[in-house]
């Protein structure tokens, strides 16, 4: 699932909840999806830091990027 699919489902679940109007049960089963959305988008944007980190700047002000290494 890309970033923005998952944002897309967590904001739709969080107007849901701040509707109040779903019952219990599937207001509990609607935060657990959310938390795992928010540790999915967490996870893609700490992907997209390291790959963004490994821009460099070269010798007479030339713009790299180095190989990514995410070992």
């Amino acid at each position: 699932m890309s970033f923005e699919e998952a944002l897309a489902e967590l904001e739709e679940i969080v107007r849901r909840l701040e509707k109040g109007q779903t019952k219990l049960d599937e207001a509990i089963l609607s935060y657990e999806r959310g938390a795992l959305l928010k540790r999915h988008c967490e996870q893609k944007l700490n992907e997209a830091q390291q790959r963004v980190d490994r821009i460099v700047l070269g010798a007479g002000g030339a713009i790299t990027a180095e190989p990514e290494k995410l070992d």
